[in-house]
């Protein structure tokens, strides 16, 4: 590569021209997806790597997602020599073994950017299919053994050969989904947002000249590892040792060493990897790493491959946090949540203005699905959940957010719920559960009802933080739990955190709870102008203010 003097104008142009273009694929895969969790939720993400595989710049979406693209284009390096890399190739992978990171689920496409004949970045998109085959609908079990229950594995395949479909592959995909529309179209509107991307990087190649963007990127890259090591700088040294308990009463443990270069997350001495699917991938484990490592330094600058170098995560192979095949993983966006938590709790004291007290912390990932009603297609509600966030000590925790690992996503709304698929959404509403009381209280978590329309439907869950509670601090109180109560047509009710292929009927009712946030501070400080309008706004019952507050009105 010629060394190119380059100013700092032309730079941050490209680097801002990088980020359009990941907004554009985003926006490209949200308009033309035929999921509702893709295009409601925005259960997808979209990112521009440099030649290497290595992250230049990502979309909106899931925050976890943002580092998962990169992976993929890695492993695709790693599997086919440069000559089998050509122009209008695209990749896709599944296989958390093998650079798809998270779970069978989530398909990610790549594809190669020639410009001038010369591989210059890769364009990615990551995206929840509804459903890939496995023993359950929408390929979530809680009682899946093996990955080989979990549907289809896509091990770093060529879908397209040089613009031209590779159709045995294609059927391959569709036959394996119990919806293939869906799974068709959803596959066809993440290959249009990477050839967006194709199109505006090449655009930007040609504008400023290839090696001018290329050196560009790499130096955009070096800015990223200065942000992180200036701000590691600002951090306490040392090391600090951290602890949790899973629903199941296993202990989960990391300890975090911080230097002015390094930031070492250590989560070796954990359970071993579990007999069912509650197992992440090291990929993925690293993802959550990454993001309490961005959270607690340069929060406000670029996320992009320099920005994560100081970072360095350790983990056992054969742990539930790095397993080995074939151990499932269809519920690893738990155990990844449960890393990233267990992180966050460990160093959020390092910076008072970013600590709180500990979320409810679970995706709260909602499956059902059934025959429709009124036409007789398969439909799968695939919902996330929000919750409340913890306290921090000058603020009460936020009400009815999505986790930290789903960051800028969106519920479904109700409408489109009850015209796509065979449910009413009953209401949804802030809880009246007791839990994360506190000088600043946490955040208000969720109660929502949908109520079954068809015969033979079913609905899976698999909920952490339902016994462990969402953690407080400086003498608040611990948080709710989140759960499932299904309400029987005959007044009966059931109660799960974790169940798989429930049966449904019509009238019959699947209630969602989710957790308070931890609060902050003892709940005798807590200002009574609070209490009063917490009164008021019916986040607390005045039996409640006064178990909790000593309320005397």
């Amino acid at each position: 590569m010629n060394k190119i003097n380059l100013d700092p104008i032309t730079t941050e142009i490209i680097q801002s021209s990088l980020q359009a273009a990941c907004d554009e694929m985003f926006v490209a895969m949200r308009k033309t997806a035929m999921s509702s969790i893709i295009y409601e939720v925005l259960d997808f993400g979209t990112a521009v790597t440099d030649t290497d595989g290595n992250i230049a710049a990502s979309g909106a979406g899931i925050p976890a997602f943002i580092a998962m693209c990169d992976k993929a284009a890695q492993a695709v390096i790693k599997k086919y020599n440069s000559a089998e890399i050509k122009e209008g190739d695209v990749f896709a992978t599944n296989d958390p073994y093998n650079g798809g990171v998270t779970h069978l689920n989530d398909v990610i496409v790549v594809m190669p950017i020639f410009c001038e004949g010369e591989r210059i970045a890769w364009s990615a998109n990551i995206a929840h299919w509804p459903d890939l085959g496995g023993m359950a609908p929408g390929g979530i079990s809680a009682d899946a053994k093996e990955i080989f229950q979990e549907g289809l594995q896509l091990p770093v395949i060529k879908m397209i050969s040089e613009g031209k479909p590779i159709q045995s592959v294609i059927d391959i995909i569709t036959a394996n989904s119990r919806v293939p529309q869906y799974t068709l179209g959803d596959m066809w509107a993440a290959i249009a947002s990477i050839r967006v991307g194709e199109k505006r990087i090449i655009d930007i190649a040609k504008k400023y000249g290839k090696e001018t963007f290329k050196q560009s990127v790499k130096l955009f890259m070096d800015y990223g590892e200065k942000a992180s090591v200036d701000s590691l700088s600002q951090l306490p040294q040392g090391t600090f040792h951290g602890e949790d308990l899973l629903d199941d009463g296993r202990k989960i443990q990391v300890d975090v060493t911080i230097t002015n270069k390094e930031f070492i997350v250590d989560l070796r001495n954990n359970p071993k990897q579990d007999d069912g699917p509650n197992n992440a991938s090291y990929d993925g484990t690293v993802v959550s790493a990454q993001m309490a490592f961005k959270g607690i330094t340069s929060g406000d600058f670029v996320c992009n491959a320099g920005t994560f170098r100081p970072l360095k995560v350790l983990c056992d192979e054969g742990s539930m946090f790095n397993p080995i095949r074939p151990a499932a993983q269809g519920i690893y966006y738990e155990t990844d949540i449960r890393s990233y938590d267990l992180i966050w709790k460990t160093i959020s004291h390092l910076n008072p203005n970013k600590s709180t007290a500990g979320s409810f912390a679970s995706i709260c990932g909602t499956f059902m699905g059934g025959q429709h009603p009124d036409t007789g297609a398969t439909f799968i509600i695939i919902e996330p959940q929000v919750g409340g966030w913890g306290a921090c000590g000058n603020a009460d925790g936020m009400n009815a957010n999505f986790s930290a690992f789903h960051g800028d996503t969106f519920n479904t709304p109700a409408e489109i719920s009850e015209a796509r698929h065979g449910v009413y959404v009953d209401q949804m509403r802030l809880t009246d559960e007791e839990g994360g009381e506190g000088k600043f209280r946490g955040g208000k978590g969720i109660i929502m009802d949908y109520r079954i329309r068809s015969k033979n439907a079913w609905v899976s869950v698999a909920y952490t933080r339902s016994k462990s509670l969402p953690w407080a601090l400086e003498g608040g109180n611990e948080g709710g739990s989140n759960y499932v109560e299904v309400i029987r047509k005959n007044g009966k009710i059931e109660k799960y955190s974790v169940v798989t292929g429930l049966s449904l009927e019509p009238e019959d009712v699947v209630r969602i709870h989710t957790a308070n946030g931890g609060g902050f501070g003892k709940s005798e400080d807590r200002d009574p102008k609070l209490i009063e309008d917490d009164i008021l706004n019916e986040y607390i019952t005045t039996e409640q203010a006064k178990k909790y507050y000593n309320y005397k009105k």
